[in-house]
């Protein structure tokens, strides 16, 4: 009997940090004189509240270019305090957003889309409080993140899913960087390539409405003034087909919207090698230069 209560002690001890694990928070790390603001509620809806990390840096260098950020994990997990690594862009003089948004357990598609464009709405209507620069907002994110910071960008002036944050206008970003982002919800959940129970999951009572899932995917709403597009993607990534991108590729380039395609040779999903994720860095760097941001 005392062994038993022994390992169920041991379990017990290992289930607690399996789950402290689970919920472990990343701190980000920023330069001197930058401030951060944690939790800062950026909309409501009924008992939910949509929460941003701003990191701004000093005042006195004058509004500065603001990256928001949006992590993945199929619109069903994953959440803002996973996320690190803005170095780059704090070397650069940026604020980073870095902002939660509706899972799928909370609500369905298109809740995650109205957050991110409420977010996004946010940062235009404070960016005087904020001191960031309204012309030069680029959204950023990674497998479900990358269809979010998509969708938020190309929707531009649509305000179909702004019924949360109306009113306001002349929404545009100066860039979308999207890394390994799903471009067609319908085909990620019914395609030849895959069938993402993520995908059905997350479009609910919809899962078998294909207009709206196209309403909700960014192939679909690409247009001759959307915003320039860098996308990255794996060669080999086993859970967003890599032809999901080159389909956005071939769309960007039919309407003549700037962008920029790397392929990681090999490449999965978002676990490239130290010296690919060192290029693609590069890369994004010198895109937003290129665009004067």
């Amino acid at each position: 009997m005392k062994k038993i209560f022994i390992l169920c002690g041991i379990l017990m001890a290992n289930f607690s940090l399996i789950a402290q694990d689970a919920t472990a928070v990343k701190k980000v790390t920023y330069p001197a004189g930058y401030t951060e603001q944690i939790d800062v509620v950026y909309t409501k809806v009924n008992d939910w509240e949509g929460k941003l990390d701003l990191y701004l840096p000093p005042a006195q260098n004058g509004p500065s270019p603001v990256v928001i950020n949006i992590h993945g994990g199929g619109w069903n997990k994953g959440n803002k305090e996973s996320q690190t690594g803005f170095s780059g862009f704090f070397k650069r003089g940026y604020a980073v957003a870095n902002i939660a948004y509706r899972l799928t357990g909370v609500a369905t598609a298109p809740a995650a889309v109205e957050d991110t464009r409420c977010a996004l709405i946010y940062l235009i209507n404070n960016a005087k409080k904020l001191n960031i620069d309204p012309n030069k907002i680029v959204i950023m994110g990674g497998s479900a993140g990358g269809h979010l910071a998509l969708m938020g960008g190309l929707l531009e002036n649509n305000p179909i899913f702004d019924t949360n944050c109306k009113g306001t206008k002349n929404i545009k970003v100066a860039a979308i960087i999207d890394k390994y982002g799903i471009t067609d919800v319908w085909d990620w959940g019914y395609g030849t390539l895959k069938t993402s129970k993520s995908a059905t999951s997350w479009l609910g009572d919809k899962a078998k409405d294909k207009d709206f899932a196209k309403s909700v995917s960014p192939l679909y709403q690409v247009k001759k003034t959307s915003p320039p597009v860098f996308i990255v993607h794996g060669d080999a990534d086993p859970i967003v087909p890599y032809e999901q991108s080159v389909a956005l590729k071939a769309k960007l380039d039919e309407l003549g919207v700037k962008n920029e395609f790397i392929t990681v040779k090999g490449g999965q999903h978002g676990k490239f090698e130290a010296e690919d994720n060192r290029m693609v860095n590069a890369k994004i760097m010198d895109f937003l230069k290129g665009l004067g941001l």
